[in-house]
């Protein structure tokens, strides 16, 4: 069963199919299957399993993942996710009150010093899950007091109130994604509104000051360059530390088709762009994914001044 987890969790296209910078080898190593295993015996979820990701092996070999908080299934239908979303008529499992225990749990197992959380979107429940958003980063804190937490939240609404009581959970990195071009925001992802994006990241730099800002996107949905430096001004000005820029991949036949396989020399390209403009760090590539090598892009902006 683990194994078949491992298989699952690879995006739709065929490895032939794909341009030579986007093939990796893969392999279900005894390292994979352990971390697998560990994760279904206390009953957690991990994006890197739920999004399929392609980079789901070289991290479970690492000993890394990034879990996936308030459930398995997701409230909002964005058209590049593979998380499992629950039908408009129905509404996910009640939140798991054991679930901070069990995440803390999990990361001290994997004896990690840089935990990752994420979560589905929860527009189900009134506080958006923030409530247990805050008592998964304090279990975290108590059980491993010198490890650094990074956490990828949603848009909770916008309600500020929602943002305030996550954020004074004290992770030491916030990330919210913005995903996509202004342009492309009503069809990738139509229950999400750009601006809003952007207000969020902007409230997490004037609340917490100290910590890192962080937000990522995708390309290759058929976005322009010029739209992506556009994107890239507007996380500056709001506050942002860290961007990420990665390959859309489609996961599922339901998800949106790859418009284009974005070249190396262009990820490089923005990279340089966005550092020009003055972030902090700027991981752009084929495989970057929002939590992928997390530990390392976070700390290379944490050893630049403020």
């Amino acid at each position: 069963m683990p194994s078949d987890l491992v298989q699952i969790a690879q995006p739709k296209a065929s490895r032939a199919s794909l341009p030579p910078w986007l093939r990796k080898t893969l392999s279900n190593s005894s390292s994979v299957v352990k971390v697998q295993r560990d994760l279904r015996s206390l009953g957690l979820h991990t994006v890197c399993e739920s999004a399929r990701c392609p980079n789901i092996h070289e991290c479970f070999h690492r000993g890394t993942a990034t879990f996936l908080i308030l459930g398995g299934y997701c409230t909002r239908r964005c058209r590049f996710c593979a998380v499992p979303k629950v039908a408009p008529e129905e509404r996910p499992a009640d939140v798991d009150p054991n679930e901070p225990r069990r995440v803390a749990e999990m990361a001290a197992r994997l004896g990690l010093r840089y935990v990752v959380i994420t979560s589905v979107t929860r527009d189900d429940l009134p506080d958006g899950g923030s409530a247990h958003w805050a008592n998964v980063v304090r279990e975290v804190r108590n059980v491993m007091p010198k490890a650094r937490v990074e956490i990828l939240t949603p848009d909770f609404g916008g309600d500020p109130d929602n943002l305030v009581r996550v954020l004074d959970s004290a992770p030491d990195v916030f990330n919210h994604n913005v995903e996509t071009v202004r342009r492309l925001y009503a069809d990738v992802r139509p229950q999400a509104d750009y601006d809003r994006s952007l207000e969020v990241l902007r409230f997490a730099r004037r609340h917490r000051p100290n910590i890192l800002v962080k937000s990522g996107l995708m390309v290759g949905l058929g976005e322009t360059p010029e739209e992506v430096e556009s994107l890239l001004r507007d996380l500056h000005e709001a506050g942002v530390d860290i961007v990420t820029i990665g390959q859309y991949l489609q996961p599922t036949r339901l998800s949106l088709p790859v418009a284009e396989y974005v070249k190396p020399a262009q990820f490089d390209a923005w990279r340089d762009f966005g550092l020009a403009l003055g972030f902090r760090a700027v991981a752009s590539g084929p495989f970057v994914r929002s939590s992928y090598n997390a530990e390392a892009i976070g700390g290379k902006a944490g050893e630049q001044p403020c």
